[in-house]
């Protein structure tokens, strides 16, 4: 897949390599600011009793 994706972007080497940066940064971008605070209250850890 990485193969595929590399080999569809445009420009020389240094675009490519800019590209797939801002790629990557956009990405996790979306994880952090998006997926991971709307996933956070479903998962059981903050659930934690101590006797």
């Amino acid at each position: 897949m990485y193969g595929w994706i590399w080999r569809h972007l445009p420009g020389p080497f240094a675009v490519r390599v800019l590209t797939a940066v801002l790629l990557i940064a956009g990405v996790v971008a979306l994880l952090m600011f998006v997926v991971f605070p709307w996933i956070e209250p479903k998962l059981p850890f903050n659930e934690v009793t101590t006797e």
